[in-house]
């Protein structure tokens, strides 16, 4: 588990983290949300042991990381843009990470290497944009590390390799212990892969949620009564986040449990009344706009 708490780091006059505290739960894939600047990248450089925050305490595994080079072994970082010595191959690079990393895999690395369609000895300066993401990603989960922080790892992948490293990511969870934190500006690229995911904004935590959870307890209805009476009723009864009016129709998205919702708007007659399906963004939406931002403008 990864636990920071009140976490401040500053560049100059930069304040790159402001009083961020987060928990990171062993076995679950979590997502880091934010614009450019919104201090992901510092946060997982932190997690990873390789900057000291100027305040605050981050443990991993109930242990500082910093300086703690038997610690460090067990955290594998995949920066936005990832370093790889000069002139080296994918199988160089594979021999210097396995004499830090006890656990590399060096079996497995080149049978991903052949999956992919990557030459073990080609120069990586020739790799495309993609190809080097595929790679970093294959060194990572090779490195059979407790923990791997990807860094905008799906920047640069088509649809279908985002999908297949996904797909690594759940066998790797299904067969060891392994946690990857993700940090992405697109929200629509963690939707179907993450458990939890934070909000970053600004260098702070502006929201923390648990993503089945969220699904399961915020819903819009739309729905349409015969008097004003039975629409003011529903939606007294309800928990409203936000709602909507075009003509009769009413747009009610609403925190509860999808029964109970239905339930509460059945109990007053509608003329018509159905449940809307929600994608994650616009769930994030109606989140932020409760707490007064617009992550519209945060994020897309």
């Amino acid at each position: 588990m990864i636990t920071a708490t009140h976490l401040y780091k500053k560049y100059d006059d930069v304040e790159a983290i402001s009083d961020v505290s987060i928990t990171i739960k062993k076995g679950e894939v979590f997502g880091l949300i934010g614009t450019n600047g919104a201090g992901k990248s510092t946060f997982l450089r932190m997690a990873c042991g390789v900057l000291k925050a100027d305040s605050g305490t981050l443990l991993v595994d109930g242990e500082p990381i910093h300086e703690n080079p038997a610690m460090k072994q067990n955290v594998f970082y995949i920066s936005d843009d990832q370093f790889y010595l000069p002139n080296s191959t994918p199988m160089s690079m594979a021999k210097f990470y396995r004499d830090y990393y006890p656990d590399f895999d060096m079996a497995r690395f080149q049978a991903l290497l052949e999956n992919f369609g990557l030459t073990a000895g080609r120069k990586i300066n020739t790799f495309s944009k993609g190809m080097k993401k595929q790679l970093s990603v294959l060194l990572g989960i090779c490195a059979n590390t407790r923990y791997l922080f990807c860094d905008e790892t799906f920047d640069g992948l088509d649809p279908v390799m985002r999908q297949t490293v996904k797909s690594l990511f759940a066998g790797e969870l299904t067969n060891r212990d392994f946690t990857p934190v993700v940090a992405s500006h697109n929200l629509r690229e963690l939707e179907d892969i993450c458990d939890h995911v934070g909000l970053l904004h600004r260098g702070g935590v502006l929201m923390q949620k648990d993503l089945e959870e969220m699904k399961l307890n915020i819903h819009t209805v739309q729905c349409v009564f015969d008097s004003k009476e039975a629409e003011e009723k529903a939606i007294f009864s309800l928990n409203i986040i936000k709602a909507e009016k075009r003509g009769r129709l009413n747009i009610l998205t609403a925190r509860g449990k999808k029964e109970e919702i239905m339930n509460c708007i059945m109990s007053c007659s509608p003329i018509f009344a159905e449940i809307l399906p929600l994608s994650l963004e616009e769930i994030f939406i109606s989140e932020t706009e409760v707490v007064g931002y617009d992550i519209k403008k945060l994020i897309f």
